[in-house]
């Protein structure tokens, strides 16, 4: 139980203040927290859903590239489904950068129980202070994939959020390729880079964090267009 509480702790505790950083994108129209909860307990659950498909993964697909970019297509696809079925098709999800704040709060949330999982196996094993490093590095690395992978697929929907069906579907299918892809990249490179090498993969994912945030300060900016108020906005 010792070991579990530890792991909570690291695995959980840094997640949830980078919950309290991005929640700071939306100070102007704050989401209902119920909806904030349930995002965050659903990509906790995606991981569960996750587990099973990737160990069928290993079974079915020789060790490689191959089967690297089919373990990220699966926690991308599910993290997406997950967020989609709990809460981006509910009412409260009414201007664009909502969609990117709920994918992200699903994937802290799946990466919160990830780490926890990861953690525990270093400290039931006795090794206190490789787990301390690792849930360091999950904090600055692995957590931070998941954020970007989530809020690229998001930012397709959220620049398409007033356009037709089609170009939903478009934006949205470009934005699921290119977090695989993204995500598959990273976790190959991990396996196969230099130890000396892997902050340098940090450092990208921090650069590509910071185009993300000037991402959203865009996102923020886009307006209904006439039509959209006509229709959707009781007077």
């Amino acid at each position: 139980m010792e070991t579990i509480s530890y792991a909570f702790l690291v695995g959980f505790v840094p997640v949830l203040v980078w919950l309290a950083f991005w929640l700071l994108e939306d100070l102007r129209r704050p989401e209902p927290k119920h909806l904030i909860i349930r995002a965050f307990f659903v990509g906790m659950l995606a991981v569960l859903l996750v587990l099973p498909l990737e160990k069928m993964a290993a079974n079915a697909v020789s060790p490689g590239f191959l089967l690297i970019l089919t373990w990220a297509a699966i926690e991308e696809i599910m993290k997406l489904a997950v967020a989609w079925i709990a809460v981006l098709h509910k009412r409260a999800v009414d201007e664009p950068i909502d969609i990117p704040l709920y994918m992200i709060t699903v994937a802290l949330g799946f990466a919160a129980l990830e780490n926890t999982l990861f953690l525990t196996t270093s400290f039931a094993s006795g090794q206190l202070e490789h787990g301390l490093i690792t849930g360091n590095l999950r904090f600055i690395g692995a957590t931070l994939i998941h954020v970007l992978s989530s809020a690229i697929i998001a930012g397709g929907f959220a620049f398409a959020f007033y356009k037709s069906r089609f170009r939903k579907l478009v934006y949205g299918l470009a934005g699921v390729i290119l977090a695989i892809l993204l995500h598959t990249l990273f976790n190959f490179s991990i396996i196969n880079t230099h130890a000396d090498f892997v902050l340098t993969i940090f450092a990208a994912v921090w650069v590509g964090i910071v185009f993300l945030l000037l991402a959203l300060e865009r996102v923020k900016l886009i307006r209904r267009p006439a039509w959209w108020e006509k229709i959707f906005i009781k007077k």
